[in-house]
């Protein structure tokens, strides 16, 4: 603490000479106060001094400057996998008593010098030490996410990860701690050893089959240091043995993967256990069996490709539409079709009406069971019957001409949406032949595509969608899409762009409109870390979004268990987050009051077991040495846990950080400044008083 003032210092002189001048004058001048006592005047003349000099003082403007400093100490950060990969073994009691124990007095003896912030990790980041082992991933990139967001431009001294070095979630962790400019040290955890283990590895399925088809499976069994040794494959519904086959395990290190064909017969969602015996001295039993789940459909959408003759586009559209296995896909001739239309979801009309057949029957028909359309028009359509069917698209033409028609999009359709690389493709596609002639879509159409003829961007639609009337309608102006596909393989290697532009079609045109009033939306699966949420809207009687009745919601497990909720309103709907459930399947049901009316939907899902912790059981300590290594940290084993203190406390590099801050304050601000000026003024006026003296 110092004095600093706006003029030199040595002007303190002349406060001293003015303090000692006018105490002089004042009283060795006047002889009551020298009569008064033989101390008196020298007491009087001293206090007038000091408060004449320091009040002169004053008038320089002095400051008064102090430091403070601050010390803060290293942050260390500590974190435990808390995983299930660590306690999988015959040491998970190890993990969960004694190391526990030995790493809380590491914190506790670090705590003496440093700030300690301890986490843990698995499938997400937590604050504090965790010894549970539950979290069904292992992400450690996260951690290093966390620590870069919340730690930077702070002093850091050093990281401590507590781990088995298994990761199956996020980044490489050594990629992802390029950040990281402070030493950090690990704690290996779990065993390198090659253990005995049968391993259910994998089992590959669609997620929906269908009633009264085979669905398949590709299951892939592993097993270490068992060779010689035979486990047995078994897949069971219900405790009921669908399929078995022994498997002889061939190496110390096996794998095999083993196709199996199952038969869907029975709708909904079938619960099917996949399992492989027990061999004796595995290490574990967990990844030995799992549970899948299947959808079970009642039926495909059908699909009916009617042509007025052979054309290539024929096998391209059935192909595409083949390519999602929600479809089953009927191609044929006008002549030779047979069948009725009503049982299919949407028919395809390749130049169809056509000159040569009027297709009266089969339109009439369509009409009378609301049965979606699709017109690709060609040179063979009679353009005079389209223009009657209403089909949101009037072309005058002059007959037999035609253009070739590329593809210019617009921006103005939003029922569905193309992925970027799609649209692209799409601009690069050959040309259509479109009839040629004047082109008028009608007010309830929507235009999805327009017609791009060489470089001159046309307003005559390509592609658009009717809604109005009882069915939804499609058209497709023009024929050739089979160069569309070829152009897509040739381009890319594949049929992505092709196939999507078809699949989104054929969905928007086949799939009813839900007029319901009551809507609720949900996932069909998840898994046992997953929380099960539902989204809902209600509607009034002209379709208008509204939430001021309560909704509710019913959970029923294969127990027959019943699990009530409530949604929570949203801005204009409703939400609800019910939470992780156990493995299995459940049935829902959600119920509002609307008006004098009671609204239902019902619907199902399944909760499948997440078991990757359990498929690597052979601890990753290279990993952990690596990290280590590229930060100048060290690694460690627990029993010698306890010597990262001092491996700590013996960095130079890890210190404590003094801040300090200077602060300037006006001394003729300070109290004690002015109470010290009022003492002596008053002791002064107080002695001349009982001297005699005014």
């Amino acid at each position: 603490m110092n004095f600093v003032t706006e003029y030199p210092l040595w002007f303190i002189i002349f406060c001293i000479l003015l303090g000692a001048a006018y105490s002089a004058l004042l009283y060795f001048k006047g002889k009551e106060i020298r009569d008064a006592g033989k101390y008196t005047t020298p007491v009087l003349a001293g206090l007038r001094f000091l408060s004449v000099t320091i009040l002169s003082f004053l008038l320089l403007g002095p400051l008064l400057k102090t430091v403070n400093r601050h010390t803060e100490k290293p942050i260390i950060i500590l974190a435990q996998d808390n995983s299930e990969s660590v306690v999988i073994g015959k040491n998970s009691l190890f993990f969960k008593n004694e190391y526990a124990q030995n790493l809380d007095l590491l914190i506790a003896e670090l705590s003496n010098d440093y700030d300690v912030k301890s986490y843990s990790f698995g499938s997400d980041i937590q604050q504090g030490i965790s010894y549970t082992y539950k979290d069904k991933e292992t992400d450690i990139s996260e951690l290093f996410d966390e620590v870069n967001t919340r730690y930077s431009n702070t002093n850091v001294g050093a990281l401590i990860i507590a781990s088995d070095g298994l990761y199956n979630k996020g980044l490489n962790p050594v990629y992802k701690s390029q950040k990281i400019n402070f030493p950090v040290f690990t704690i290996a955890l779990g065993d390198t050893a090659v253990k005995k283990d049968v391993i259910l590895s994998r089992v590959a399925h669609n997620r929906i089959a269908y009633m009264g088809n085979s669905f398949p499976l590709e299951i892939q069994a592993d097993a270490k240091q068992f060779k010689g040794k035979t486990t047995v494959l078994t897949i069971s519904k219900a405790g009921r043995t669908l399929f078995t086959q022994e498997i002889i395990i061939k190496d110390d290190k096996f794998t095999t993967v083993i196709p199996v064909m199952l038969e869907a017969k029975e709708v909904g969602i079938q619960r099917y256990k996949v399992k492989l015996s027990q061999l004796e001295d595995e290490i574990s039993y967990v990844n030995n069996e799992k549970d899948i789940f299947i959808d079970v459909l009642d039926g495909r959408q059908k699909v009916l490709i009617l042509a007025n003759a052979p054309h290539p586009d024929i096998a391209a559209l059935k192909q595409s539409i083949e390519s999602n296995e929600n479809y089953e896909v009927t191609a044929s001739l006008a002549s030779e079709f047979k069948k009725s239309v009503k049982e299919f979801n949407l028919v395809i009309l390749h130049q169809l009406p056509s000159l040569n057949n009027g297709l009266a029957a089969i339109l009439e028909e369509l009409d009378k069971n609301k049965v979606p359309r699709l017109f690709i028009l060609g040179i063979q359509s009679n353009i005079n019957q389209f223009n009657n069917l209403q089909a949101g698209l009037q072309i005058s033409t002059a007959g037999g001409r035609h253009n070739d028609s590329q593809v210019a999009l617009t921006t103005d359709f939003s029922a569905f949406t193309l992925t970027e690389s799609t649209a692209k493709a799409l601009r690069r596609f050959p040309p259509l032949s479109a009839p040629f002639g004047t082109y008028k879509a009608t007010g309830s159409a929507s235009v999805v595509f327009n017609q791009r003829i060489g470089m001159v961007e046309t307003k005559d639609p390509l592609l658009l969608f009717n809604a109005a009337g009882d069915a939804k309608t499609g058209v497709i102006a023009g024929e050739g899409v089979w160069r569309w596909r070829i152009s897509d393989f040739s381009e890319n290697k594949n049929h992505n762009a092709f196939n999507e532009l078809v699949s989104k079609v054929v969905q928007y045109l086949s799939v009813k409109a839900d007029k319901s009033l009551f809507r609720v939306n949900a996932k069909t699966d998840f898994y046992e870390n997953q929380a099960v949420e539902f989204d809902a809207e209600l509607y009034d009687d002209i379709y208008e979004l509204i939430n001021e009745p309560e909704v509710s919601l019913t959970i029923t497990n294969a127990e027959k268990n019943k699990f009530p909720f409530v949604f929570s309103k949203t801005a204009n709907a409703y939400r609800l987050n019910a939470g992780i459930f156990p493995v299995g399947e459940y049935k829902w049901e959600a119920k509002v009051k609307a008006g004098d009316k009671i609204l239902a939907q019902s619907g199902e899902f399944s909760v499948s077991a997440l078991q990757i912790e359990a498929l690597n059981t052979q601890a990753d300590h290279g990993l952990l040495f690596n990290l280590s290594k590229k930060h100048g940290g060290q690694m460690v084993y627990p029993n010698e846990m306890q010597s990262l203190a001092s491996l700590i406390t013996n960095r130079e590099d890890i210190k404590p950080v003094v801040y300090s801050q200077q602060r300037l304050n006006e001394m003729i601000n300070l109290k004690w400044v002015f109470f010290l000026i009022l003492l002596l003024l008053s002791f002064e006026w107080f002695v001349r008083k009982r001297s005699g003296a005014y």
